[in-house]
């Protein structure tokens, strides 16, 4: 019962681990061999020294002159002389050996399962000392009995996994620190030139209508962009707050294509950039047309903003057995491998975009792979000779 128990723990502590790293794979039932045979020789040992215990007793009170020592235990005892001695031995003894037997046993087992229970507890206690050490800020490795190595393994894969998380969270803090920072600072900037620039067409109403109309442009540029740098704040707190929920229904992929590309012209336009579609007038999705828009409309002005002047965007979208892969691809300054890595993580902007109209929140291709994550697709980055390629890889239902 008791090793039916131990192998019933271990899998569920295995399965928890497995969890842990969303992984599936079947549990390697040597992780607990050490452990399990050092239970059972214990057991043995004890069922071995219950039974030179009893043997020692019955010979020692029934084979040898043990009936002899109680009776004259009973004789000094009681005053009596040894048949009467002898009689009480006998009704007491003899008449009731079964259940004196029976009893000597239980307290034996009883002693010997005491005994063992504060040996196998012991095991709790250290898995406890484990698991507080996961709250501590030592560096150090948690280090376990040797029969115990597979729980050790479990508990300092957690902590490494903890250490790690609590070090992206560190980052993402931090970036999201200096990315306000950056946008504080950025601020004052078209703030500064919209009061300048006003003031000055307050100053002077005789102005030329030319200078006018030049002063006008310029603060009205800057509004704009002070405005973009407003909603980019909003669009920190969003990120932090909401809790985005998919609705899949079959999608119309090309019709969102063409809408999304034609919303953005004006933007295109600006830099003598254009985009060229390549999908079939049938292609369609099964996925929540609003968010996956926002997919697309993120990684589009992506790569309005890094492509070089007078350059193509293509678009491409095809099925692909069971799946809907689209791919951006636009020319523009290769993106380092270093950085290329680091592109989805939230609050992250390449260095030239901090200086730089161009650079946002750090947010648009964090939410978009987050998106995709909840459509069960992927999204992966590749830039190299000055060409740069987002994939999206969407499922279709079978």
């Amino acid at each position: 019962m008791i090793l039916w128990t131990i192998r019933s723990t271990s899998k569920r502590y295995g399965e928890w681990g497995i969890k842990l790293k969303h992984k599936y794979r079947k549990v390697n039932k040597a992780d607990y061999a050490h452990l399990k045979s050092k239970m059972f020789f214990r057991l043995l040992g004890m069922v071995i020294i219950a039974f030179i215990v009893i043997s020692v007793l019955y010979t020692f009170l029934w084979r040898n002159n043990g009936g002899d020592w109680i009776v004259s235990i009973f004789r000094r005892s009681f005053r009596i002389d040894y048949y009467g001695a002898l009689g009480l031995y006998q009704q007491i003894f003899r008449n009731n050996r079964n259940i004196i037997w029976m009893a000597a046993i239980a307290i034996i087992f009883f002693i010997l399962l005491r005994f063992f229970l504060n040996w196998f507890t012991q095991y709790f206690n250290i898995i406890n000392q484990g698991i507080d050490a996961l709250l501590n800020e030592d560096e150090s490795e948690i280090q376990l009995l040797p029969e115990m190595s597979a729980i050790e393994k479990k508990l300092n894969t957690v902590k490494q996994t903890l250490e790690k998380r609590k070090l992206e969270v560190q980052l993402a803090e931090q970036r999201k620190n200096d990315l306000v920072m950056y946008l504080a600072h950025d601020i004052k900037t078209p703030l500064t030139s919209v009061i300048g620039y006003l003031s000055l067409l307050e100053e002077a109403p005789d102005m030329p209508m030319e200078q006018k109309t030049k002063y006008l442009h310029i603060t009205l540029d800057k509004a704009y962009r002070l405005e973009k740098m407003i909603n980019e704040f909003f669009e920190i707190t969003r990120y932090n707050l909401q809790q985005i929920k998919i609705e899949k229904e079959k999608v119309d992929l090309y019709y969102m294509l063409v809408q999304l590309t034609d919303e953005l012209t004006p933007i295109l336009s600006l830099n003598g950039n254009n985009t060229i579609l390549k999908a079939d007038e049938n292609l369609t999705v099964y996925a929540d047309s609003g968010i996956l828009a926002r997919v697309f409309n993120n990684i589009l002005k992506n790569a309005v903003a890094y492509s070089y002047p007078n350059t193509e965007i293509i678009i491409s979208a095809e099925e692909q057995n069971d799946k809907v892969v689209i791919s951006f691809q636009n020319q523009g300054q290769t993106i380092p491998r270093e950085e290329l890595s680091a592109i989805f993580e939230k609050f992250y902007r390449m260095d030239e975009a901090r200086t730089s109209n161009t650079g946002g929140a750090g947010l648009g291709l964090a939410i978009a792979k987050e998106i995709v994550s909840l459509h069960g697709g992927s999204i992966e980055a590749q830039s190299e000779n000055n060409t740069i390629i987002f994939t999206v890889i969407l499922p279709q239902p079978v």
